[in-house]
């Protein structure tokens, strides 16, 4: 378990720098990270409050599902690097 944080961190350091700059290069990537952390912070709290056990109006306020949040990112993402090989053309 320790080999394997210690390769990943090594992986994180080399990888920091051209993330960064492909990510100051391009200001719609910062917007959706952004919105995607903001995202996952949401789910993370309402996770934590248990806010699925919650009663509004007389309804039970269900589990936000994974595969949503997976599914807006990889969506988000599809889309904007559709619109990055476009811009290169």
């Amino acid at each position: 378990m320790i080999v394997a944080v210690i390769i990943t961190v090594v992986i994180m350091m080399l990888f920091a720098n051209p993330v960064g700059e492909f990510v100051i290069r391009h200001q719609t990537i910062q917007i959706l990270g952004l919105s995607f952390l903001t995202l996952i912070g949401f789910i993370l709290i309402a996770e934590s409050t248990h806010l699925s056990h919650l009663i509004v109006f007389g309804n039970e306020v269900d589990v936000i599902p994974k595969g949503y949040l997976y599914f807006s990112i990889a969506f988000s993402l599809m889309f904007e690097f559709f619109d990055l090989c476009m811009k290169k053309k």
